[in-house]
C-alpha cells in the first residue's frame, strides 16, 4: 500500500508546512503520513489536518520509530504529526553519556 523510500528522500506534507528527509529506513513498503494524510515528494495543495493528529513537528528534531528502525530529520516544522504504517513517530532523544570521573 505505501510506497520504497530511499536515505536522502526528501518528503512533504499535504496538509500542513512539514518536510521531512529520510534518514534511516527499512526497504519495506511504508505509508507514510503527517497530519492524517499521505506525505509526498513534491509539495501540493494543502488539505485539512486530521485535529487528533495535530501534534506538531519539530525543524531539526530527528523522528524515530520505538525500535529505532527508521529515522526522520524535521526540515521545515509544521502542524501535523508524523507516523509510519500507523505508528507515530517520537522525538529521538540523546543518549546518556557515561559519567567522567
Amino acid at each position: 500500500m505505501g510506497d520504497i523510500i530511499k536515505a536522502g528522500t526528501k518528503l512533504s506534507s499535504a496538509v500542513c508546512t512539514t518536510q521531512v528527509m529520510a534518514l534511516r529506513v527499512p526497504a519495506d513498503a511504508l505509508e507514510i503520513t503527517c497530519g492524517g494524510a499521505p506525505m509526498a515528494t513534491a509539495d501540493g495543495d494543502k488539505g485539512e489536518i486530521d485535529s487528533n493528529l495535530a501534534g506538531g513537528t519539530l525543524v531539526g528534531k530527528r523522528y524515530v520509530d520505538e525500535g529505532e528502525t527508521m529515522e526522520f530529520l524535521c526540515t521545515r516544522a509544521g502542524e501535523g504529526t508524523i507516523q509510519v504504517n500507523g505508528q507515530s513517530l517520537d522525538i529521538k532523544q540523546a543518549k546518556q553519556l557515561p559519567s567522567s570521573d
